[in-house]
C-alpha cells in the first residue's frame, strides 16, 4: 500500500529537522543504525549541468557525451516512467527561488505502487520534457538508488525504484552531507572523471560560497578560492561565478561506460 498524503505532509513537517539526524549519524552506534534503517544500498551520482562543462576547442560538438546522456540512457530502456507533482524538498520548504512543480522522475516497476495523488506515470516523451525543463530551471541532476525514497514512497522492491532528482542548492535534502558520518556522505559521489578548477581569473569574492556549494566543499584561502576533495562537481558554482573562474572538465570522455553500468547493476528499470 502506498504511502497516503497525509503521511507525505508528515514527511514534510519533518524536513528541517533532518539536520539533527544528520548530526546523528556520527555516534558510533546509533550511526550504524541510521545508515543500515534509511541508506543499506545506496549509491547516488551528482551529474554536473552540461552547459558548465568546459568542451576542448580540437573535439567536434557533435562527438561531446553530455551528463544528461546518463538520464536520458535510462529513459530510453524504463518500462515504467513516473514524474511527481511537485519537489518534497522544495515544497517542505516553501522555496521561492526554483520550481516547486519540477519533482523527481522515478523508473522501474516500483513506481506502480506511487500514491497516484503524488504524481503520474508519463510516456518517455514526456520523461524527456520534464528533465529538459529542469535542466533548464537551473536545477541539479542526482541520479541512482536512494533507500529513502521507496521508504516514504512505501513502495516495494528498492531495486526497482531508480531515482533522478531535480535538486536546488537552497532546498536540498543533501544539505546534511557536511554532518553526515563519512560513511554515509561517500554514498553520494561525484561523476567519475570530473574534475572542477579555479583559475587565475578568482578575485575571492566569495559568490560560490552562498548558499551555491552543497557540501560546502569551497573556502577561501588567500586570495583565491579553494575547492576540496568534498566537491562533488554539480557545477553549481561554475554557473555563478561572475568572473568565470572556475572552470568543469570531463577528463574521462567514456564515462557513460561506466556510470551506465554501475547503476543498472543496482536498480532494474526494465
Amino acid at each position: 500500500m502506498s504511502s497516503p498524503t497525509w503521511f507525505v505532509n508528515i514527511v514534510k513537517k519533518s524536513f528541517p529537522q533532518r539536520f539533527i539526524l544528520a548530526r546523528m549519524t556520527r555516534l558510533p552506534l546509533i550511526g550504524r543504525g541510521i545508515e543500515y534503517l534509511f541508506f543499506e544500498g545506496d549509491d547516488m551520482v551528482f551529474l554536473p549541468k552540461d552547459n558548465v562543462i568546459a568542451v576542448n576547442e580540437q573535439v567536434e560538438p557533435e562527438n561531446v557525451v553530455l551528463p544528461s546522456q546518463v538520464i536520458e540512457s535510462f529513459v530510453a530502456k524504463a518500462n515504467y516512467l513516473w514524474v511527481m507533482n511537485a519537489c518534497i524538498c522544495r515544497d517542505a520548504s516553501k522555496c521561492s527561488d526554483y520550481p516547486i512543480d519540477l519533482g523527481c522522475l522515478f523508473m522501474g516497476e516500483a513506481v506502480l505502487d506511487i500514491n497516484p495523488e503524488l504524481g503520474r506515470l508519463v510516456s518517455r516523451e514526456e520523461a524527456l520534457e520534464h528533465v529538459r525543463k529542469c535542466r533548464e530551471a537551473g536545477l541539479m541532476q542526482l541520479i541512482g538508488r536512494n533507500k529513502l525514497d521507496p521508504m516514504w514512497l512505501n513502495v516495494r522492491p528498492g531495486t526497482k525504484l531508480l531515482t533522478v532528482c531535480f535538486c536546488c542548492p537552497c532546498c536540498c535534502l543533501w544539505k546534511v552531507l557536511p554532518v553526515l558520518s563519512h560513511k554515509i556522505s561517500d554514498k553520494i559521489q561525484r561523476m567519475p572523471g570530473v574534475r572542477v578548477t579555479v583559475t587565475e581569473r578568482c578575485t575571492a569574492c566569495g559568490t560560490c560560497q552562498n548558499d551555491v556549494c552543497i557540501p560546502r566543499a569551497i573556502s577561501l584561502e588567500g586570495n583565491r578560492a579553494v575547492i576540496s576533495d568534498e566537491c562533488r562537481g554539480c557545477g553549481n558554482c561554475v554557473s555563478v561565478c561572475p568572473e568565470g573562474a572556475i572552470e568543469l572538465t570531463v577528463e574521462d570522455p567514456s564515462f557513460l561506460d561506466g556510470l551506465v553500468p554501475r547503476i543498472t547493476s543496482l536498480v532494474d528499470v526494465t
